[in-house]
């Protein structure tokens, strides 16, 4: 990449939210160019991201490397030259997390950790004028780390009341980012983000699974009485919000992103999927709830709204359009649903009694 490009690492950059802002940064940028570091997982596709290789590879401001964040060889050898990391890197399901939890800690603990030492490493070095000046990390969390919220919306001085492995993980990998800061100096940022939705997501999150399903004229497994309430934010939403914590937040700080009061019971989000996908209520199957399911969570954005920031995307438009972008995908999300999808699938919804 060109020197006077800055070089900006985005772990986790060919799943559903990091290729979303993959593609935003770069579109809305020209100063920039991106290191992709993914694992590949299940839920990373590098199709995701075909779009943006094809344009941006030309211009030297893209490149890929396929590699695991607890691996600190890898780590350090696509970090090069970096002077932001963007972490979107993560297990992120809830379902999977109570099944397989120590999978959650080496990937949102250990390698958040191992992330942070390297980005430490670059800071040394940039200061020492052995490179470029390292900016900023900017960890990539969830607003499950507050917990079930009874009334209200969480603010970010609240406390962590986690509930699940997967949302201890994530709040083990924010205060792991948070003591680099305090005990090195790294500069960092953390930003707290609630339920996305959009373009590219794998089809195992509730609003894919419903659309895909309803898609195929299949159930639509509702869990418990479908009252769960969850705040949902467009995934171009939230890449704006990171956007604006990248460029106008405070190191040190988290900022809370937001949908801005478009909260709303699965039940709700259920019957919407049915309607823009014209299909009937008969496809609800309600099966038995998970275990420690959080009833609400709520997020006050406001920190973040006084930087100027403020979503774009209400519920309905967003839905549907991400029902359309769904409808007019089949050829990507369909080869997802086969193989360990459908495995999982049966594990998690057709054998619950």
């Amino acid at each position: 990449m060109s020197a006077e490009i800055k070089q900006v690492m985005v772990t986790g950059g060919a799943g559903f939210i990091g290729s979303n802002f993959v593609r935003y940064l770069l579109e809305k940028y020209p100063q920039y160019g991106v290191v992709v570091f993914d694992k590949m997982t299940y839920a990373g596709n590098t199709e995701n991201l075909e779009d943006v290789k094809a344009k941006y590879e030309p211009q030297s401001r893209y490149r890929f490397y396929q590699g695991d964040i607890a691996d600190p060889v890898a780590v350090a050898d696509a970090m090069q030259g970096c002077q932001y990391v963007l972490n979107f890197a993560a297990e992120s399901h809830v379902d999977r997390s109570i099944d397989e939890p120590g999978q959650f800690i080496m990937t949102d603990v250990y390698g958040t950790y191992i992330l942070l030492d390297q980005a430490r490493k670059l800071k040394d070095a940039g200061e020492r004028g052995a490179g470029p000046k390292f900016e900023c990390f900017i960890q990539i969390s969830t607003d499950e780390v507050y917990g079930h919220v009874a009334s209200g919306s969480s603010k970010e001085g609240d406390p962590l009341e986690t509930r699940s492995p997967y949302s201890a993980s994530k709040a083990g990998g924010e205060l792991m980012a948070f003591a680099h800061h305090v005990t090195y100096g790294l500069p960092v940022i953390i930003t707290r983000g609630s339920n996305n939705y959009g373009p590219y997501q794998y089809p195992e999150k509730l609003i894919p699974l419903f659309i895909t399903n309803a898609l195929e004229n299949e159930g639509l497994p509702v869990y418990g009485d479908g009252q769960q309430i969850r705040d949902w934010i467009h995934v171009l939403d939230h890449c704006s919000g990171i956007d604006t914590a990248m460029h106008k937040g405070q190191i040190g700080e988290i900022y809370n992103v937001g949908g801005g009061g478009d909260e709303h019971p699965n039940l709700d989000i259920t019957h919407m999927i049915l309607k823009f996908t014209g299909k009937p209520d008969s496809l609800i199957k309600y099966v038995k709830d998970r275990a420690g399911h959080d009833r609400r969570y709520s997020l006050s954005s406001e920190k973040l709204r006084a930087l100027g920031w403020q979503p774009q995307y209400s519920l309905e438009d967003g839905l549907k359009e991400t029902v359309e972008w769904y409808t007019n995908n089949r050829a990507w999300w369909e080869p997802l649903k086969n193989g360990e999808f459908k495995e999982y699938y049966r594990r998690q919804y057709l054998e619950r009694k």
